[in-house]
């Protein structure tokens, strides 16, 4: 065999063998990233235009993330944070738009207590997606809620919803790092 065959038959099958290993890398990553993020996955593609573009806004999300300060919670501000929870779901009875907000409020507080930057609403879901990608959904429910109550667009049903909503992220948020166990 020639060396000119037998590089006509090399080059190409390295060629090939570099694309199959550069497409399994990609599925791999793109398989890790919906598993990480959960549907906040689906949620990204739609709104990026595709699992390219989706993958690279996750991968940007991700490296934001690694650079972030976070922390945990003492005992004692835990147990403090659980209490304005119980009054705030106290409090629904009597004032529902006002528990919302202030549940909002707590939830926000919690986020910046744990060291998540506060740079705006859509920052924070972007922030919060690494770590809690399969409760987002329920922060954005609450949220949606707690905007459309302060223009009294909300029914009581709603509201309490959101409650539930926002309790969802709350408790992960409060429970630390590696426990799979649910702060009451």
């Amino acid at each position: 065999m020639s060396t000119g065959t037998l590089l006509a038959i090399i080059i190409p099958s390295v060629i090939v063998l570099i694309a199959l290993g550069v497409g399994l890398s990609m599925l791999a990553r793109r398989r890790r990233l919906r598993r990480e993020f959960g549907p906040e996955y689906g949620r990204t593609v739609e709104e990026t235009g595709g699992p390219l573009a989706a993958d690279r806004e996750l991968r940007g999300r991700e490296q934001r993330h690694d650079k972030l300060q976070l922390r945990e919670l003492s005992t004692d501000a835990r147990r403090e944070y659980v209490q304005l929870w119980t009054r705030e779901q106290e409090n629904f009875v009597d004032r529902p738009v006002e528990a919302v907000a202030r549940a909002d409020q707590l939830v926000t507080r919690l986020m910046g207590d744990r060291g998540y930057p506060m740079e705006g609403y859509e920052q924070r879901l972007h922030d919060l997606s690494v770590e809690h990608g399969r409760t987002l959904d329920h922060y954005r429910r609450a949220h949606e809620v707690q905007v459309r109550s302060a223009d009294g667009q909300a029914t009581t049903e709603e509201l309490r919803g959101a409650m539930v909503h926002y309790r969802a992220l709350f408790d992960e948020l409060l429970t630390p790092s590696g426990s799979s166990q649910t702060n009451e």
